[in-house]
């Protein structure tokens, strides 16, 4: 897999406690809180030359919101570090949008800092509230559950393709920018499951949902190509293209019947050998590598 995964290997035998790692949230359930923190980088996770400060601060906003939603919790507080060469006018666009983006998910921003860098950085810290939810785990998934998702995949590669070769289009261009994220259908995963599910976020690709779970809960994971929602032709987008933020979930066929947000592409089997098959074909990982 991707070197990310090496070093969080490294990071897990170093730490004495670390039995919060391992998904996208740390789940304290004590406190009924989710927490979860990640960065956006110039020129590695956007490009100036396409986005505006608007449309950077939207899409931070988002993709770290979305990693709250793929827990299944509600997302309620964030905090911003953002770094790089600032002006007013970047400051007073970028903000607003942040405050457009949490408005619209009842949140509250509640501190952060600036500094000063050759490239603009941002880190996000959001805070979710898991009270009377039930949270997933990637480690979740079991013999006979259903591999279900919601949203499209492929959508946000191909509106990045499009953006770097000038090609013009209204649609995928949109969402490479501006991901549509899935609340309705995480509270609704959330509140009316009964058996533990896994899920995630397709931030790094529908595969490396795939893989990734299957890895954890120790299954085999088969899916069918003809059945995963998409609007791009591209194949390669679809399987291993990242940002779309459509959610991938593994859960009890008992809890599928009640979900009416999300679409079955698969099953998984138990496997003392994870793997990925997309129509019965052994599926190679491929995913974002942000140390290459």
């Amino acid at each position: 897999m991707a070197k990310e995964f090496d070093f969080l290997n490294i990071i897990n035998n170093k730490i004495d406690n670390p039995d919060y790692l391992g998904d996208d949230c740390a789940y304290l359930k004590e406190y009924n809180l989710t927490i979860s923190s990640d960065s956006l980088i110039e020129d590695v996770h956007f490009s100036r030359k396409y986005m505006t400060p608007r449309d950077i601060a939207k899409k931070a906003a988002l993709s770290n919101i979305s990693d709250i939603l793929s827990s299944g919790a509600k997302p309620e507080f964030m905090t911003i570090n953002l770094s790089g060469r600032l002006d007013d006018s970047f400051i007073e666009e970028f903000y607003e949008s942040i405050n457009e983006t949490i408005k619209e998910y009842d949140m509250k921003l509640i501190g952060g800092d600036l500094t000063k860098s050759d490239k603009i950085a941002i880190a996000i810290t959001v805070l979710g509230n898991s009270e009377g939810r039930n949270i997933s785990s990637r480690k979740n998934a079991k013999d006979g559950y259903i591999v279900a998702v919601s949203g499209e995949f492929g959508s946000s590669a191909q509106g990045l393709y499009n953006l770097q070769n000038n090609i013009k289009d209204n649609y995928f261009s949109a969402i490479h920018k501006c991901p549509v994220l899935n609340k309705d259908a995480s509270t609704e995963i959330a509140c009316n499951t009964k058996h533990p599910y896994a899920m995630m976020d397709s931030s790094d690709g529908l595969l490396d949902c795939l893989f990734q779970i299957a890895n954890k809960s120790k299954v085999n994971i088969k899916a069918e190509y003809n059945n995963i929602p998409k609007k791009t032709d591209n194949r390669d987008f679809v399987l291993h293209g990242g940002e779309d933020y459509s959610l991938v979930c593994a859960v009890h066929p008992d809890d599928f019947k009640n979900l009416k947000h999300f679409k079955a592409i698969g099953l998984c089997y138990c496997s003392t050998n994870p793997k990925v098959f997309i129509d019965n074909i052994e599926a190679k990982y491929k995913g974002y590598n942000h140390f290459e």
